[in-house]
């Protein structure tokens, strides 16, 4: 008999053009060799130019789904990411509180790409108070950093890291704020991180949109820290591979590139655009 794989129990909201939510947690948690539990927290209408509609799962289904793969397989990693409703992040913080040595990951979705908006401050509270807390890394983009402490001063780096210092003193360990939506040359991804250090990584700015990047990059950190990398380790390597997933990516619609999660990583000629300091 085949060993399994880590299993990644992942929540999200399904996205029919396979670009974002459900669709790309499992893509990518499979292409890195992980098997992922997808738990299922709503359904969007939704194509490569933008979301129409978000039709949540009930709490009650949410919280069925999950408990029943939690009592049968042996589940590595939580990782959230589009959770629906209120309802729903309630549920899914009494799951979590009841498995206290699962490892959390979260990818606080608070918009789609085109800025179709899913969560309201009530939303926003609950998310602070009862998930992010109990974090081992959070992913958020500067504008989603910025929106759940409704920072005003949108554009100021002083802000991103009152955000992070933030997140770490209501109990997340390690927050790495992701830079695609700034006006900067390169783009610049940041960990804070639980041993206290700033860690910023470049990357090049890839030409066009791109459809499920937070989601496929918050899968691959999960992919590898289940897989066993350390949490710094597993956040360098998913960089690349997102990177490299983007670079690769290709248009099906009329809309944003999505990702292609399943390049081959023998056909890449370069090492990298990457670097830190």
């Amino acid at each position: 008999m085949v060993k399994s794989p880590p299993i990644v129990m992942t929540f999200s909201a399904t996205d029919p053009s396979g670009g974002a939510g459900l669709q790309a947690d499992v893509g990518t948690l499979s292409s890195l060799g992980c098997h992922p539990a997808s738990i299922v927290t709503g359904f969007t209408v939704q194509d490569t130019i933008g979301v129409d509609s978000l039709v949540p799962v009930d709490s009650e289904v949410v919280n069925d789904q999950a408990r029943s793969i939690l009592e049968d397989m042996e589940v590595s990693i939580f990782k959230l990411g589009l959770l629906g409703s209120k309802e729903n992040i309630g549920i899914i913080a009494e799951i979590i509180s009841d498995y206290p040595d699962i490892p959390l990951i979260i990818d606080p979705v608070l918009s789609s790409g085109r800025g179709d908006k899913f969560t309201d401050i009530e939303i926003r509270n609950m998310i602070l108070e009862l998930l992010l807390p109990g974090a081992l890394l959070i992913t958020p983009n500067t504008l989603e950093a910025r929106q759940l402490l409704n920072q005003e001063d949108e554009y100021s780096d002083s802000s991103l890291e009152i955000c992070a210092n933030y997140f770490k003193e209501i109990g997340c360990q390690n927050v790495l704020i992701t830079g695609t939506h700034e006006n900067t040359k390169n783009v610049v991804n940041t960990l804070y991180s639980s041993s206290n250090q700033i860690i910023p990584y470049h990357w090049d700015r890839l030409p066009g949109n791109f459809h499920g990047s937070g989601c496929t990059l918050t899968s691959a950190i999960s992919a590898y820290y289940a897989l066993g990398l350390t949490i710094e380790d597993a956040i360098e390597e998913a960089q690349y591979f997102t990177w490299q997933a983007l670079k690769n990516g290709f248009k099906p619609g009329m809309g944003q590139l999505i990702p292609n999660r399943f390049f081959r990583p023998s056909d890449i000629k370069d090492d990298g655009k990457f670097t830190h300091h």
